[in-house]
């Protein structure tokens, strides 16, 4: 008779130990997933209004003014001082530049937007510069939005292709390269000419 009451007793602690454990570990996982739904979760494009990608081909003309009247780029980093250099391409420079971006190879034809951002001199061999830039639009539907420049630009190549890796408003989303050509270049001023081709959703 005590046995019997002993092992009913013991096989109650158990459901209860067992319970108890099943329903913490529970707690445990919910408020684990809703944390992490705090933190970051899977969303439909549609809820942020994309629908079918697009792509988009820009082209316009950029002007590096560095010397001379409406200065556009500075340099902000002389990098001869600390790489004791004997390259004639400026390695170790770096320039902040508010480039007016236009429809015609002329400076003073209809300005698009602006180059904004930085470029580095990159390269001990031969002009290649690392550009971090946004170009930042003006004009028509794209007004308010900016593409994302990140890559390598080997300045005297007959072309070169460098990555857009992102953008705003128009170009949420974009992914795309510019297609670039040096129309015209000296110590003075450069004039390049940009073939932008971008996917987007907007």
């Amino acid at each position: 008779m005590v046995a019997s009451v002993l092992k009913t007793q013991s096989f109650i602690i158990f459901l209860i130990l067992f319970f108890i454990t099943i329903i913490t570990s529970f707690s445990r996982l919910t408020v684990a997933y809703g944390y992490s739904e705090l933190f970051g979760k899977y969303i439909s494009p549609s809820s942020l209004g994309l629908k079918r990608e697009k792509l988009s081909h820009l082209h316009f003309y950029l002007h590096d003014v560095l010397s001379g009247k409406n200065i556009t780029g500075i340099r902000v980093v002389d990098g001869k001082p600390s790489t004791n250099r004997s390259s004639q391409f400026m390695f170790g420079d770096v320039y902040v530049i508010d480039d007016p971006l236009t429809i015609e190879p002329d400076i003073n034809s209809k300005t698009v937007g602006k180059a904004q951002g930085t470029y580095t001199v990159a390269s001990q061999g031969e002009l290649s510069l690392l550009m971090v830039t946004n170009f930042a639009f003006t004009e028509g539907k794209y007004n308010g939005s900016t593409l994302s420049v990140l890559g390598r630009n080997e300045v005297l190549s007959t072309a070169r292709e460098i990555p857009i890796v992102g953008g705003s408003g128009v170009f949420r989303f974009a992914r795309g390269y510019a297609q670039v050509r040096t129309q015209s270049i000296n110590q003075a001023r450069a004039i390049v000419e940009y073939n932008v081709f971008v996917f987007h959703y907007r």
